[in-house]
């Protein structure tokens, strides 16, 4: 069910509307019928506002006198939800959301890995080989990968000396997680730990050239894997290097 499968009742109904305001189901300007979906779900109207108190402080939801309860505008939402990014992963909006990751990454992380190549500490170093290897040891596991591979760019982007880029985890984070169990889940024998291994090469050699150049064409890989599994149609199984 996800993040709020061990919260009981109210959790479960958090999941199931917040799934169904993300994928649309629900669509903007939709007014809930709480009493109606009460009986549909067979739960309470305490756990139902309680529910929909959640949803509204993500922005999904808000209710007002004389309209009662609806659905936001998508511009209203808090995007960068950690579990706005997983319910939108998981339904039609997966494509546009992995496409807005790769180009939010393509701009911040060749960056970071140029500065972390100039900046990096050894202790740093040391941090980031063990992010990689808890990747390689991982590798059948997907959502433990996907948080090692996490915890690798982390490092990365705390690397870079910058401390606004070291904060711009908080915005590659959620849905990079989701991007690595997609795609890990698809192919779990992918070996992505040679193209980071290519990055990190270029940060021990302090190469900024070479770090940012390995991350460029890290993301370009991670990339057209997505676009490979989120495009019509059956999805190819030459895929190789992932991040």
């Amino acid at each position: 069910m996800g993040a709020y499968a061990g919260r009981g009742v109210h959790g479960r109904i958090v999941e199931l509307l917040g799934r169904r305001v993300a994928s649309g189901e629900l669509p903007e300007g939709a007014v809930l019928d709480l009493r109606a979906l009460g009986a549909e779900l067979g739960v309470s109207m305490s756990v139902l506002r309680e529910s929909v108190r959640v949803l509204a402080a993500k922005g999904l939801l808000d209710s007002r006198q004389k309209r009662g309860t609806f659905v936001r505008p998508r511009a209203q939402w808090h995007l960068l939800d950690a579990d706005v990014v997983r319910w939108r992963a998981s339904g039609d909006d997966t494509a546009r959301l992995m496409a807005d990751l790769a180009e939010l990454r393509a701009l911040v992380e060749p960056a970071a890995a140029r500065y972390a190549a100039r900046r990096r500490t050894g202790t740093q170093l040391a941090e980031l080989e063990d992010a990689l290897d808890r990747m390689a040891r991982t590798r059948g596991d997907p959502r433990a990968h996907a948080l090692a591979d996490l915890e690798f760019h982390r490092r990365l982007l705390a690397a870079s000396g910058n401390e606004l880029l070291a904060r711009m985890d908080l915005l590659v984070a959620p849905g990079l997680v989701e991007r690595d169990v997609l795609v890990h889940s698809a192919d779990p024998a992918a070996d992505p730990v040679p193209a980071h291994r290519a990055v990190l090469d270029a940060l021990r050699s302090r190469d900024a050239d070479a770090a940012e150049a390995a991350m460029r064409a890290l993301l370009a890989a991670s990339d057209a894997d997505v676009r490979r599994l989120t495009a019509p149609g059956p999805a190819p199984s030459d895929r190789k290097d992932r991040t």
